[in-house]
């Protein structure tokens, strides 16, 4: 404002500078506008954007966006000492340059680390300073320094640059890029966000008004020194303000007392961001961070930021780094309007904000930000804006627990519903998009237990499985809770799981009345797995509900485990393909099969087992089509290094002859034997899986 302002104005003329202006304070009230709504509809703590981000986002976000803007905060705080070095110097010449900055650094820093209350305090005298230096400027204003007509002063600019390019030229938006970090001081109130007694009402309150009045200072100033200065004085001349001014001290004063004043709010509000992070467990020592003194001050936080506001200290030039400051505050506003986009689209309940605003507003906030981020320096900008990724798939791998629910739920099941919603009226057998998602009655714990690697395998990687529990109601079950901490443990193994208890008698009844209910929900269960155990009644438990389960189009796996050989080294599984004489054609429908394939090469993959294609017919001429049609149906299945074998004979024969493997894969009927289970267990040696297709699946998709 006093040593810059004049240099827009003599570049873009009156008009422009006006124009700058305008765009600046609209991109910093569009931001503003979102974070009044985001922070009346949120219990907002200490950290500001931070906090904003991460409750609605999840600490991952929050901290990807929290750490450069504390480092940025940090650094801002070094070049506003610098800046208030300069503007001593002007004054006294003599002075050691480092010794100034060390001076108010130890003042910053020890106002801060007394009390948010002091810092406060000491910013009601500075801003008595700041309004004592526009006062200068109205007094020359009345005397009479306003020389130049209004006509002449109300024009568009020649944008010739500065003495440091030689007045070579420059552009609008070369000036802009100067200009608007003068605009970038909105997060000063939200950064202390758990230092007020109601930040719903103060924060948008107080930065609104900033604002307002800002914006008006801007404008009238822009407008008098452009009536007050000539082109010529104010392109060369960067302390005209000073020269113009009634009382040129009194301006000096105000540089002095605009850079104290940023440098103390970004040296609060910075070791705030920091405190907050360290009480989310987000940084590494957190709980170090997260100390405070005994009357709530965050001493520990403040002692770190001091030591890194040192340390740049001793750079003694940050104009390389400077523009990131200005990008990550820009990073901030963006992200603060993505999170009321997100609210807003979602539509949920929970977003009542006291502070309401229409919805293009974030929106134009989001794209102004992202704007003026490229027009200011696009190389930095997206070197900012890798920072911000790195951080951000650091902190994702730290398993982070959030303290509190954040919008990613409501963003997941909204994501969810709208894909439900598209699909359901699609083409129904969905065959490209098949995944394993499998229904496992349980009323044995152990039986699951015993087979938890093997539905994991299933499952992988993208498949999921269901737990229901079957039992009579009783007043201290602990199946639900067993059932809850299987499901925890198949969710850390990396396969989705849920659990449901159904209290019956009845374990048929239980199983089918599940299925049954889920026929209406968008992400049901399309294969049931049954595990035969000996206590099982074959005929009355499981039929009914394999029954059930072809009527339902609902895949069976009816699970036997061999009694001594279990699933072996997991090395090789043999597929048994029936008898197709007569049909050897390869078509789309390949009869009950699909099923049977798609879950052997999952188990292919995640055992690195490798796979056998059997079949058994009854004649040297089908002996041919049948190797023909197992040739076929691994190269259009895609199935590399897959076995086959043709076998002349009985097929109960073959089996008891047939190569060794770990599982065994059978196709069954709607009639299947308990006898045939039994047989085929023994014959083969291993366990076996018995395979039901529903009709949706196929290997050939």
């Amino acid at each position: 404002m006093y040593l810059r302002l004049g240099w827009v104005v003599g570049n873009a003329g009156l008009l422009g500078a006006w124009l700058i202006i305008i765009i600046s304070f609209l991109i910093t009230l569009c931001t503003a506008l979102s974070m009044s709504a985001i922070t009346t509809n949120i219990r907002i703590g200490a950290g500001g954007a931070y906090a904003i981000v991460s409750q609605a986002l999840g600490l991952e976000v929050g901290g990807s966006l929290g750490i450069p803007r504390y480092v940025s905060q940090g650094l801002a705080v070094t070049m506003y000492i610098f800046g208030f070095r300069e503007g001593w110097l002007s004054i006294f010449p003599g002075h050691n340059a480092f010794l100034v900055d060390i001076s108010v650094f130890l003042t910053l820093f020890v106002i801060a680390y007394i009390s948010a209350n002091l810092a406060i305090k000491t910013q009601f005298f500075i801003m008595g300073v700041i309004i004592l230096s526009l006062l200068s400027i109205v007094i020359a204003a009345y005397n009479g320094s306003m020389v130049a007509p209004t006509s002449e002063a109300l024009s568009w600019g020649t944008f010739k640059g500065s003495s440091e390019n030689g007045f070579s030229g420059s552009s609008f938006w070369v000036v802009f890029a100067v200009f608007f970090p003068a605009a970038t001081g909105i997060m000063a109130g939200a950064n202390m966000s758990g230092e007020l007694k109601n930040p719903k009402k103060s924060i948008p309150t107080g930065t609104l008004w900033a604002i307002g009045i800002s914006f008006v200072i801007y404008m009238l100033l822009a407008f008098w020194i452009a009536r007050s200065a000539t082109e010529e004085e104010l392109l060369t001349n960067y302390y005209v303000m000073v020269d113009k001014a009634y009382f040129g001290p009194l301006i000096i004063a105000g540089v002095l007392g605009a850079t104290f004043s940023s440098a103390l709010a970004s040296i609060v509000g910075s070791s705030r961001i920091l405190f907050a992070m360290g009480e989310h467990k987000v940084l590494p020592y957190s709980n170090i961070l997260a100390g405070q003194s005994a009357n709530g001050q965050p001493r520990n936080a403040m002692l770190v930021t001091g030591i890194l506001v040192f340390i740049t200290l001793l750079l003694r030039n940050l104009n390389a780094v400077a523009p990131l400051v200005t990008l990550f505050f820009l990073i901030t506003y963006a992200m603060i309007n993505i999170v009321v986009i997100i609210e807003q689209r979602l539509g949920l309940i929970s977003y009542r904000p006291l502070f309401p605003i229409p919805k293009w507003v974030p929106y134009l906030g989001l794209v102004s930000s992202i704007f003026a981020m490229f027009i200011i320096n696009p190389t930095i900008s997206l070197l900012s804006v890798v920072i911000v990724l790195v951080v951000y798939f650091y902190l994702s791998r730290q398993n982070l627990e959030t303290p509190f629910e954040d919008v990613r739920s409501g963003l997941f099941v909204s994501f969810a519903e709208w894909a439900a919603k598209h699909t359901w009226g699609m083409k129904k057998m969905q065959q490209r998009a098949w995944k394993a998602n499998l229904m496992v009655p349980v009323r044995d714990i152990h039986g699951l237990k015993g087979n938890f690697e093997f539905l994991r395998n299933i499952a992988m990687p993208k498949g999921s499985i269901k737990l229901l529990g079957i039992e009579p109601f009783l007043e201290q079950s602990k199946l639900v809770e067993k059932l809850d901490d299987m499901s925890a443990a198949f969710r850390a193994k990396g396969v989705f799981s849920s659990s449901a208890v159904i209290h019956t008698h009845e374990f048929a009844n239980g199983i089918n009345y599940g299925n049954q209910a889920l026929q209406g929900a968008f992400f049901r269960p399309n294969i049931m797995f049954l595990n035969y155990q000996n206590h099982d009644d074959y005929e009355n438990e499981l039929k009914p509900v394999m029954r059930e389960a072809i009527r339902l189009e609902i895949g069976i796996l009816l699970f036997v485990s061999h009694p001594k050989a279990l699933l072996g080294q997991r090395k090789t599984i043999n597929v048994w393909v029936s008898d197709r004489t007569g049909n050897w054609e390869l078509s789309w429908d390949i009869g009950n099969l699909d099923l049977s394939i798609l879950i052997a090469y999952k188990l292919k993959m995640n055992w690195g087992a490798k796979i056998r294609l059997i079949t058994v017919v009854k004649s040297a001429e089908e002996e041919i089509n049948a190797t023909d049609f197992l040739n076929q149906l691994i190269n259009l299945a895609r199935l590399p290094d897959t076995l086959i074998e043709v076998h002349l004979g009985d097929f109960k024969t073959v089996v008891a002859d047939a190569p060794p493997a770990d599982l065994n894969i059978f196709g069954m009927d709607d009639t299947l034997a308990y006898t045939f289970l039994k047989d085929m267990t023994e014959k083969t040696g291993s366990s076996c899986l018995f395979v039901k297709d529903s009709g949706h699946e196929s290997i050939l998709a």
